[in-house]
């Protein structure tokens, strides 16, 4: 397994994670069982880095990771979490707390889960607009001072507000929505991570599996909260989609791969900064997104895999309406 290294004074870490949304039932019903099927599978392949959240599954995904490290008597991974977001308790409403009582006591929270006395990595999962992100960088190096997390990290956040919080204290990583059908962090930042020696962790780094050789079908899309009413999986653009990224299939075969190696191939080809966070619960597509991590795409093949599915491809935004408050937008 290549690694990585999750900003410029942390830790090497593989060329890819995983994102674990999944272990949430996210994107289907799944057990702690499969969870942790998934989990040995990982530490097999050497994928040592495990994404989570406070929110995924309200605490669901951090005890079963917890629940993994306590049953195997250690923790072979290198673990971020996040918090931020959260809920009035009366009117049910999601808004963002980046507070230092909020985000220090979600963060207890989660460890207690995790069963450790120190993530590697926090994220402030989503920025509060009204706070000025200087004092939330000075509360996250407050957390580090304190030693509850190793290193921190921002996500869905635009570069300028990278550039502000890293004069306060350095930022490890960013996170972002990146794949080749959502091109956006290269307007910017993509480029900014460089400047700023941090790693750039791409989520849905597959399109929500747009990019595989299996792309989600009518009925599995009906069965997602959130696949039912994304842009990109509604009609007409889900089978505009489906037929704009049968070339990415067709490139893989001929190259005797999967849709999904290629696509990870690729994006690791754009920037050293990059890390792919692949959410999955099978551990065969496991191996077929370690197959991409290991794969060195050549110019000519990058040129066929762009010239396939060019920027801009994908017909429908990444977002409904209502799932964009919160991201900020640069460009």
């Amino acid at each position: 397994m290549q690694t990585r290294q999750l900003g410029r004074e942390g830790p090497d870490v593989s060329a890819i994670g995983i994102g674990a949304m999944s272990f949430a039932g996210f994107y289907g019903e799944t057990t702690e069982a499969e969870a942790h099927s998934l989990l040995d599978t990982a530490v097999e392949l050497g994928v040592n880095h495990l994404d989570t959240s406070n929110v995924y599954g309200m605490g669901k995904s951090e005890s079963i990771i917890g629940s993994y490290i306590a049953q195997r008597g250690g923790n072979p991974f290198v673990i971020a979490t996040k918090a931020g977001i959260t809920r009035d308790p009366a009117s049910g409403e999601r808004y963002f707390d980046n507070s230092p009582a909020h985000l220090e006591e979600e963060l207890d929270k989660s460890l207690s889960r995790l069963g450790v006395e120190c993530v590697d990595l926090f994220y402030v999962h989503r920025r509060e607009a009204a706070r000025p992100i200087e004092e939330v960088a000075e509360t996250l190096a407050m957390l580090v001072r304190k030693g509850k997390t190793r290193f921190v990290g921002l996500s869905e956040v635009a570069p300028s507000t990278l550039r502000r919080a890293v004069a306060v204290h350095p930022i490890a990583a960013v996170q972002s929505e990146y794949s080749l059908s959502t091109r956006a962090p290269e307007l910017g930042l993509v480029q900014e991570c460089e400047r700023q020696g941090t790693a750039l962790v791409a989520f849905s780094p597959v399109g929500r599996a747009l990019l595989t050789d299996r792309p989600p079908t009518p009925e599995r899309i009906a069965s997602s909260a959130f696949l039912s009413g994304n842009p990109r999986f509604v009609a007409p653009n889900y089978a505009a989609n489906i037929a704009a990224s049968a070339a990415l299939r067709t490139l893989a075969a001929e190259a005797g791969t999967s849709a999904a190696a290629l696509a990870i191939a690729w994006l690791l080809a754009k920037s050293p900064s990059v890390i792919p966070i692949p959410g999955t619960r099978n551990p065969a597509h496991l191996r077929e997104l370690v197959a991409g991590a290991n794969m060195q795409l050549s110019d000519a093949e990058l040129t066929r895999i762009e010239d396939a599915l060019p920027v801009g491809w994908a017909h429908g935004d990444r977002y409904t309406t209502a799932q964009w408050v919160g991201p900020e937008r640069y460009c």
